[in-house]
């Protein structure tokens, strides 16, 4: 049992905790794009260490709506991650998470490292009574609009209630993001008939299908992933995290080719003139940073997981995606949809 207190109500204007010390390019980008969305009326706590932060804070637009909270720690991408949280409590992202568990703050964003942050969530804000695991929930940027896929990462392995619970997740998070009234769900296997796949996957299948509450459109392969058949694609941590790796490094080998050919001859290159707005807004619809962060689906309070190389645009979307989620109905939703209550599970 855990004697880690519940989560408290924050104010209705608490402010995203951030953790300024998480990610390859902090504390500057990360500061940097906490400003942007600052300046834009969002009130920030940047967490981290004091003597780096307030340099790149003093003087800029957006820094009367920030405040700093000093931790002396950071917990490095390389670090194990249980054991990391436990060993430092005072690390950046284990205070960002602290500080909403306390209802000082509204919501949790860090680009550090995902397993740890996860593991500092769990343990600081819980989860929703009744959910059995949290989900890492991505954006992918299908065609003609995104998908959203869970879980991206957090849990390895699963069972088929975990799924079922992932979908019902999903499709409130689709309904607020996406602006979806009725979304979609597939379940990602290796081929479209109920009998393909995994004993996990088939048990999923059957569970899905029966939950009425589901828009269930069975399963999907990988190769519907960013061509938008369904709204919400669920699938374990494992393969939903190689998925969502391959489609980043697909988009960016495309891009380099585009780049290549576009360089070539006279023709190509006014050729690559003329379509350049084109290019540019496809580039900008397969951006990661275009949303900037992950939810932890599941948590008694809204975490935000940003990109590893996130950089200030990416750190601002995901400070602005953190507010917007502690503001709105996305947790009210998850809990009418599953039946729970949002007070943490002891665990």
């Amino acid at each position: 049992m855990s004697t880690v207190p519940a989560a408290q109500d924050p104010s209705p204007a608490a402010p995203v905790a951030v953790d300024a010390m998480g990610g390859d390019n902090a504390p500057q980008a990360i500061v940097e794009g906490a400003l942007a969305a600052a300046a834009d009326g969002v009130s920030v706590i940047l967490v981290g260490r004091r003597e780096r932060i307030e340099p790149l804070v003093a003087g800029r637009a957006g820094a009367a709506a920030v405040e700093i909270v000093d931790a002396a720690e950071v917990i490095g991408a390389g670090d194990e991650p249980v054991s990391s949280v436990r060993a430092h409590p005072e690390a950046s992202m284990v205070v960002a998470a602290r500080l909403v568990r306390e209802g000082r703050a509204g919501a949790a964003f860090s680009a550090g490292n995902t397993g740890a942050f996860v593991a500092a969530a769990v343990l600081q804000i819980h989860r929703m009574c009744g959910v059995l695991r949290p989900a890492i929930c991505t954006v992918l940027p299908a065609v003609p609009r995104p998908v959203l896929l869970l879980d991206a990462g957090a849990n390895a392995e699963v069972r088929p209630e975990h799924l079922r619970q992932f979908a019902i997740m999903g499709q409130a998070l689709a309904r607020e993001l996406l602006g979806v009234a009725r979304p979609t769900v597939g379940l990602l296997s290796i081929g479209e008939e109920p009998t393909k796949g995994t004993s996990l996957v088939i048990e999923a299948h059957r569970l899905l299908a029966d939950d009425r509450s589901l828009t269930f459109a069975g399963n999907v392969e990988g190769r519907d992933l960013l061509m938008h058949k369904v709204d919400v694609v669920v699938t374990d941590g494992f393969t939903g995290n190689v998925a969502l790796k391959t489609a980043e490094g697909a988009g960016s080998a495309v891009f380099a080719t585009l780049r290549s050919a576009v360089g070539g001859s006279l023709r190509s290159k006014v050729g690559g003139l003329l379509l350049r707005r084109d290019l540019r807004a496809v580039r900008a619809a397969l951006d990661p940073e275009e949303y900037g962060g992950q939810h932890l689906l599941g948590m008694a309070r809204p975490v935000v997981i940003g990109h590893g190389s996130s950089g200030a645009r990416g750190a601002e979307n995901a400070v602005r995606f953190a507010a917007r989620a502690a503001a709105g109905t996305l947790l009210a939703q998850i809990e009418a949809d599953l039946g729970v209550t949002r007070s943490p599970a002891a665990d």
